[in-house]
């Protein structure tokens, strides 16, 4: 199984219950294993020991599957808990480094990398909807909630920027690089480039330096 199927169950968005989980897990190995001819309702239920009508009742059709899976891979990047709603400028810089390593993470992935490529090679055929499922499911719910970070980070008075895009596009830029691109091109990763934490981490320095406020600065250099 792949690796990034392997620790899906772990980290499966709260819109999904554990059992949903459990089957989309089982429809990105799927994915992975087959592209997406690979991904048939009788297959999944035969490999997920459940149901056919299980899996209609939950996701609905191809397409309602297709959606839920780009969903489900996407929700490994978290969102911001409750419980952080006013975190001190090193607990907040802690924060942007889990969800940089978190969408390294995914990006660099299995799942992530075979739904990409089946999707740019079925960019020319109007019919198939994973390229736009994984702009509209993937990329803009990992962007929202990205952006959601940087704003509440505005909020705590950690940093300091007028368009919440545009910062948010720095981020993005600053963690994935040219990484994501080069793995898609089946371009193997040089020592070193394989820990996440580090990339993850030099990038959120790189923001900070760009956009943290002064205070923020100060306490992050005093820590």
């Amino acid at each position: 199984m792949p690796r990034a199927a392997e620790q899906a169950d772990s980290s499966h968005d709260s819109t999904f219950t554990p059992r949903q989980a459990a089957v989309l897990t089982c429809a990105l190995s799927l994915l992975v294993e087959g592209g997406e001819k690979g991904l048939t309702t009788a297959g999944l239920a035969r490999a997920a020991n459940c149901s056919k009508e299980s899996i209609y009742k939950w996701f609905g059709d191809r397409d309602g599957l297709l959606a839920a899976v780009v969903t489900f891979q996407a929700s490994k990047v978290r969102p911001l808990g409750a419980d952080e709603a006013a975190l001190d400028a090193a607990s907040y810089r802690k924060r942007l480094v889990i969800f940089a390593r978190e969408l390294l993470t995914v990006l660099a992935g299995d799942v992530s990398l075979a739904l990409n490529r089946l999707a740019i090679g079925q960019a020319s055929r109007p019919e198939s909807p994973l390229g736009t499922l994984l702009v509209e499911r993937g990329k803009h719910f990992v962007t929202a909630r990205g952006r959601a970070l940087l704003l509440a980070g505005k909020r705590q008075r950690h940093l300091v920027f007028d368009d919440a895009n545009a910062a948010y596009s720095t981020f993005y830029g600053l963690i994935v690089r040219d990484t994501h691109l080069r793995l898609l091109l089946g371009d193997a990763l040089e020592p070193g480039e394989e820990d996440f934490s580090a990339q993850a981490e030099n990038a959120v320095n790189q923001f900070c330096r760009l956009y943290c406020t002064e205070r923020s600065l100060e306490a992050l250099s005093n820590a």
